[in-house]
């Protein structure tokens, strides 16, 4: 009787206590709906945002308290300035007794003209490739049209942006040139305009040009961009090393300019990084990637992708990243330096457009390296009003002073990168870091679960093969204007060989003319690029250079001619 007394009276306690419960039950139900719905998608999640906090007074934080950049970057146990055996290998682009000096091979009444595509270094492509299909026509070349109509707006001719006699001069024994076509009769020649396939070989051109050039006497290849095959017999490449590296010189105020800039470097320190960044918002969006910027970047770049019609909208964003297509962002460029071993007392020079998210993107960056430097900011406005209203003639500056870096860095895979890692390997192979985008990704991606050491060490691990080391690429391999290897011969024996084993062309028979830098070229792409085998195949594509588009490949630009704009703002 006593026992069912007490029991009743712990039930009576309890049930006064069952509404209070429930309450906070649901109340705690309520918020976990509550923040359930208001926490960002997993595809907007904290490992794809750009811009994680920053303390630059100290060892830099990210994520999680374990995994701090020091200041000094990781241990690299190497010089982080020089390219181990470069002074093994030398340019070389000297004609060989077989081949014969212009004057003997030209023959009157054929003109070739050339009207180039795209910005700066893709029209240097053109111009150098120019040079050498005069030569396989034996033709007498017109100076190079520049492209004065694309998205760039630029107005400069030739001999506004290179020193032109130079260029006519240098080359006299090999390819006859002159400033503008002759008058015929006291008229000016009617010159019949085509456009020869992507990748053309020499057969191609004797097939499909000179028979052309034969009847009409003068001819203008358009778009001429790309338009020579990769593959020459060695003396037509070596042709295109001697305009590409001593023929094309940029016009005395260019030149001072930008030797002004480099010393203006210089005086802040003894070495220095160049980053050529490209993360604007175009480039971005026809990369088809996504960095974690969720709706509103999805609308506008999305809106940006829209004005094309041959753009598809992107389907999976983080495929790209995955297969290493993707510009990396300036936080990842800045982390993946650091763990290389390059401190934050280090200077960096960056030569971008108009960077996505401004500020506020490139704030990592600065955090990680303090001494950020740009034309704009070691130049006064005076000095570059000549300039800015010319965008050739700016990316040029940036070219100089890129090219004369102790160490160059890139984000992407365009023209500029292109061309600067083939002419710093003729030069003297200075470090030229090329990501290895595809190995990066999940790394940056895990980041915070790892400690700086074990993320420095991977880094270091994927980045072998990308450094601008001699015989980094098997020789052929690649872009010939980013990996020129019938240029590159070996001086000596290394006493260590490279992972690649070294290759050797025959003895040194140029001296360059200064110290100049080396590069790897672009090992994140494993194939060659299939290019259409006739001009009807071409204007069925619009973006063939590299397979799918994506920010890797955007240097090589669309050819859809019924969109000149595209091709053009995504090339330099």
């Amino acid at each position: 009787m006593a026992f069912q007394r007490r029991r009743n009276h712990y039930y009576h306690r309890f049930r006064f206590l069952i509404p209070f419960i429930s309450a906070i039950s649901a109340g705690l139900l309520l918020f976990f709906a509550l923040l359930s719905f208001l926490a960002p998608s997993p595809n907007d999640s904290d490992h794809h945002r750009l811009i994680p906090p920053f303390n630059a007074a100290s060892d830099v934080a990210i994520g999680v308290s374990h995994f701090r950049v020091p200041r000094n970057g990781a241990r690299s146990g190497r010089d982080l300035w020089t390219s181990r055996n470069a002074k093994f290998y030398s340019g070389c682009c000297n004609a060989s007794n077989k081949f014969q000096k212009a004057n003997a091979i030209t023959h009157p009444n054929r003109y070739l003209l050339i009207a180039t595509s795209g910005g700066l270094n893709q029209q240097r492509t053109g111009i150098t490739d120019a040079v050498v299909a005069a030569r396989i026509l034996n033709a007498t070349l017109v100076v190079p049209k520049l492209d004065q109509k694309s998205f760039w707006r630029d107005s400069s001719n030739f001999s506004e942006i290179f020193d032109v006699d130079w260029f006519i001069s240098f080359l006299s024994k090999d390819v006859k040139i002159i400033h503008q076509l002759p008058k015929r009769g006291g008229k000016t020649w009617n010159t019949h305009s085509m456009r020869v396939p992507r990748k053309c070989s020499e057969r191609c051109y004797q097939n499909r040009v000179l028979p052309v050039l034969l009847k009409r006497h003068a001819i203008q290849l358009s778009k001429f961009d790309y338009r020579l095959a990769n593959k020459l017999e060695t003396d037509l490449q070596k042709l295109r090393c001697r305009v590409n590296y001593h023929a094309l010189k940029f016009t005395d105020s260019i030149q001072k300019m930008g030797e002004k800039l480099v010393n203006r470097m210089r005086a802040r320190s003894n070495h220095y990084i160049a980053l050529h960044l490209r993360f604007e918002p175009d480039m971005l969006a026809f990369s088809g990637c996504y960095y974690g910027g969720g709706e509103k970047e999805r609308r506008e770049l999305g809106a940006i992708r829209r004005r094309w019609k041959t753009l598809h909208q992107v389907s999976n964003p983080d495929k790209e990243r995955r297969h290493g297509k993707c510009p990396l962002t300036p936080e990842e460029v800045g982390l993946m330096l650091r763990a290389l071993g390059y401190g934050q007392d280090v200077h960096i020079y960056v030569a971008s457009g108009e960077v996505y998210g401004g500020e506020e993107t490139l704030a990592p960056l600065k955090a990680l390296f303090p001494n950020f430097h740009s034309k704009e900011t070691i130049a006064s406005k005076a000095e570059l009003d000549k300039f800015s209203s010319y965008s050739s003639r700016m990316a040029a500056l940036d070219f100089i002073v890129c090219d004369e870096s102790d160490v160059f860095v890139t984000n992407n895979n365009g023209n500029m990168a292109r061309i600067l890692a083939g002419r710093r390997r003729y030069f003297g192979h200075k470090p030229t870091i090329r990501p290895n985008a595809k190995k990066l990704y999940r790394l940056f991606l895990n980041r915070t679960n790892m400690t700086w050491g074990a993320f420095s060490s991977r880094v270091r691990t994927y980045q072998r093969g990308f450094m601008g080391e001699p015989n980094e690429v098997r020789p052929g391999r690649g872009e010939f204007h980013e990996n020129p290897s019938p240029c590159i011969c070996e001086v000596a024996k290394p006493h260590v060989k490279s992972d690649s084993g070294p290759r050797k062309y025959g003895k040194s028979d140029i001296t360059p003319r200064r110290d100049e830098p080396a590069t790897v070229d672009d090992q994140n792409s494993d194939y060659e690029p299939e290019w259409p085998d006739s001009e009807e195949e071409e204007d069925q594509v619009d973006f063939q250079d590299k397979g799918p588009l994506n920010a890797t490949n955007l240097e090589y630009d669309a050819i859809n001619s019924e969109e000149p704009e595209l091709e053009e703002m995504l090339s330099d």
